[in-house]
């Protein structure tokens, strides 16, 4: 166990922002199969923005790795205009 107080609050802090964390990313995850899912071609050009912009502060916040999130939206984009 944490013998200072700053040890504590560091322990507290990095638990909410593991929280947080896995809430932004598993949220992500839904929101890209939801895309994938997508058979209309109107309707996907109108979330693949949404879903990039929640990629881009995902890489952002290195929640994951910038090099991830490029082959994400790269092969989104290609899907979305394959449709």
């Amino acid at each position: 166990m944490a013998n200072h107080k700053s040890a504590l609050k560091r322990i507290r802090s990095n638990e909410k922002k593991r929280v947080l964390n896995r809430y932004q990313h598993k949220t992500t995850r839904n929101a890209i199969k939801a895309l994938r899912m997508i058979e209309d071609k109107t309707e996907a050009g109108v979330k693949l923005p949404v879903v990039v912009s929640m990629i881009d502060k995902l890489a952002k916040k290195n929640i994951i790795h910038s090099n991830k999130a490029s082959n994400l939206k790269s092969k989104l984009t290609k899907h979305v205009a394959a449709l």
